[in-house]
């Protein structure tokens, strides 16, 4: 009995370590809240003032554009007025002739006279200071149109160079193409020598050929069917090719960008192993390790070059033996960068 008091205790001891847990979570709680809240009153003033300025602004340019079509209307209701002076003044002056030639004649009053002479006074006061404000309005615009003529020189003169630089750059591009033609004839040349000397070494070979500006090596020689790594008997092969390049190299000039392109082609017929999952992916390796075989043997790699064509630049369309062993080739080609 004193056992299972005692367990008794022990167990109803634990709820106030419990309840002290709940009362520091929640304060922790109470805590964050009163922050997050203390953030937002301090966020949302600062967007309000932001806000305040922007209105502040807004309403400044609206201000400003008002004050600027009030002068605008200003102005041209001066020029009406004037213009209306001046016509005024011509009608004026026009009856002033008339009663004068009628003064003269015997026919007019002197009253009348005076009375058209004050009217006619009055008008000029009003007419000259009217071109006053016209006289100002014309020595803005004046101003105005001597800031434009400083505009337009300054344009005429942009577009001067403008078209002097245009001038140059045909010019310079015209020199570009000149020697680049002179560059790719060169090239050509060189590509001559390469195609000549290796016909020498070579000899005349069935498998080994001359296709355009490309010389083609049946893939046979080179590699077993259906894998990319080269045969022992390849190397002999590559070996005279790669001397060729080499010797050769040494007389090209070392401004003139060269490279050697390996390309890879394959037959029709579509390949679907583990290592070559597709065409491209065999006529990709393959002339991959052409050009690590070239570079091993001392060319250099930024003159080689590696290109895949999988089955899609066929030489002979067929469906034959002959016609898939045709298309299963290695192309090397002389070319600029």
């Amino acid at each position: 009995m004193a056992s299972r008091a005692a367990r008794r205790e022990r167990t109803l001891n634990v709820w106030p370590g419990y309840v002290d847990a709940l009362a520091t979570l929640l304060l922790s709680v109470v805590f964050l809240l009163t922050i997050f809240v203390v953030g937002q009153f301090f966020l949302s003033q600062e967007i309000t003032g932001r806000d305040s300025v922007l209105d502040k602004l807004n309403r400044q340019i609206a201000d400003l554009t008002d004050l600027l079509a009030l002068e605008r209307s200003s102005r041209r209701a001066q020029e009406e007025t004037a213009q209306n002076l001046r016509t005024t003044l011509l009608t004026a002056e026009a009856d002033r002739d008339r009663l004068k030639a009628q003064a003269e004649a015997g026919t007019a009053s002197q009253g009348q006279a005076g009375d058209l002479d004050k009217q006619l006074q009055a008008e000029r006061g009003a007419t000259t200071r009217a071109l006053t404000q016209v006289d100002l309005l014309n020595e803005q615009i004046s101003a105005m149109r001597r800031q434009l003529a400083a505009l337009e020189d300054a344009l005429a003169a942009s577009e001067a160079r403008d078209r002097e630089s245009q001038a140059r750059i045909a010019d310079l591009g015209s020199r570009l193409n000149v020697a680049l033609a002179q560059k790719v004839q060169e090239l050509a040349r060189y590509r001559s020598d390469f195609f000549g000397r290796l016909r020498q070494i070579l000899g005349n070979r069935s498998d080994i050929r001359v296709v355009g500006d490309r010389f083609v090596l049946q893939s046979e020689v080179l590699f077993p069917a259906g894998s990319a790594a080269l045969k022992a008997e390849a190397g002999p092969e590559l070996d005279r090719i790669a001397g060729a390049i080499l010797d050769l190299s040494k007389q090209i000039p070392p401004d003139l960008p060269w490279v050697l392109r390996v390309d890879g082609h394959t037959d029709a017929r579509p390949i679907a192993s583990a290592q070559f999952p597709s065409n491209w992916s065999l006529s990709a390796a393959r002339a991959i390790a052409v050009v690590q075989y070239m570079a091993g043997k001392g060319i250099p790699p930024q003159r080689l070059l590696a290109g895949a064509f999988g089955e899609f630049q066929p030489l002979d369309t067929g469906t034959s033996e002959e016609a898939y062993a045709r298309n299963r080739r290695i192309e090397l080609k002389l070319t600029e960068r």
